[in-house]
């Protein structure tokens, strides 16, 4: 059709010429046939483009999208960068792939928080349901219930607290996480999470020793780092007996930040030490229904996420002591 057109055209123009009818009736002819050749060159080309730079990729992720749709989150599309360039198929591409991987965390934050907690939970709901038992037991007294009302609050709590440490935890491993970084000042954020424990050193008698340099100021996702410092207290507080002692000490030097919680508590061995940062893993049996085995899994994670250091000294019978090293110079913190 562009080729009968162009032909029409060129014949229209040519009839207002002087030339011999016979040399107008050849030229148009032979005009007629390259341009149709031409055409004809041109739409394969394009046809051809069209199948191996549009058709195909579409097609793929088409394909790629029935899969995630059938549950296969391991599905992933490779860019085509046609001629060296990205062009807007690659962006698709490349949001696809992102989407592809956020959904591949979800599903396996969701597949480890069934397998993990189906087993940690039965301990606390069996404690839930035979106190609840003994609470409608008629023969029980008034104290009783108070006591079982007691052990059913504590226990619902460690429950509570038990879900929101394997959700976290579990995001920060399988999902991408984008850090909030900004300078703040690491001295009240470290006296601000100890206040928090008042009441447990209030109950237990603990003697709190606090040496922290004042105005440190630390470029990082400040709610992260809370997690740190209220993990390592948690723990303080919990192995340090009656009339104990915990000390925090925060010190500034030229390029580092060192931060310290010691306790005097029951110290664990160098075994213990090793595993001390896997998920679930409880060294003192004797304070498992205080916790859940997570918080050090989580201070770990965190620590890994800001290019920070952790270190551990302990001795049996005579306390532990955990330091985190902040590089204040390298401490760039990092998406995963």
């Amino acid at each position: 059709m562009i080729a009968f057109v162009i032909t029409c055209s060129l014949l229209l123009f040519l009839n207002g010429l002087n030339i011999e009818e016979l040399n107008i009736t050849k030229s148009a002819f032979s005009t007629f046939l390259n341009i149709l050749i031409l055409s004809l060159i041109f739409t394969l080309i394009h046809n051809t483009y069209y199948r191996f730079l549009v058709e195909k990729p579409v097609q793929q992720i088409l394909d790629a999208t029935h899969r995630i749709t059938n549950g296969d989150f391991k599905v992933r599309i490779e860019p085509i960068n046609t001629f060296g360039k990205t062009n807007e198929l690659d962006i698709i591409i490349n949001n696809f792939n992102e989407m592809a991987e956020e959904l591949s965390g979800i599903e396996t934050l969701r597949n480890d928080f069934i397998s993990n907690v189906s087993h940690e939970l039965k301990t606390p709901l069996s404690i839930i349901q035979n106190y609840a038992a003994l609470m409608q037991n008629e023969k029980t007294t008034d104290l009783e219930r108070k006591e079982y009302s007691k052990s059913v609050y504590e226990t619902s709590q460690n429950l509570s607290k038990l879900i929101t440490n394997i959700l976290k935890l579990n995001k920060l491993e399988n999902q991408k996480i984008f850090l909030e970084t900004y300078e703040y000042n690491l001295s009240n954020q470290l006296t601000e999470c100890l206040l928090c424990f008042e009441s447990i050193w209030e109950e237990k008698n603990i003697n709190i020793e606090v040496d922290i340099d004042e105005h440190i100021m630390l470029n990082a996702d400040e709610e992260l780092t809370s997690i740190i410092w209220n993990n390592l207290y948690s723990n303080a507080f919990k192995f340090t007996p009656k009339n104990g002692t915990v000390s925090i000490k925060a010190k500034k030097y030229e390029n580092l930040i060192t931060v310290s919680v010691s306790d005097t508590g029951c110290g664990m061995s160098s075994e213990t030490g090793k595993h001390i940062f896997e998920k679930f893993y409880q060294g003192d049996t004797s304070h498992a229904t205080k916790g859940n085995g997570l918080g050090l899994a989580l201070v770990k994670k965190i620590i890994d996420i800001i290019n920070a250091q952790i270190y551990i000294e302990s001795e049996l019978g005579k306390g532990t002591t955990f330091t985190v090293k902040l590089d204040i110079q390298e401490n760039k913190t990092k998406n995963i």
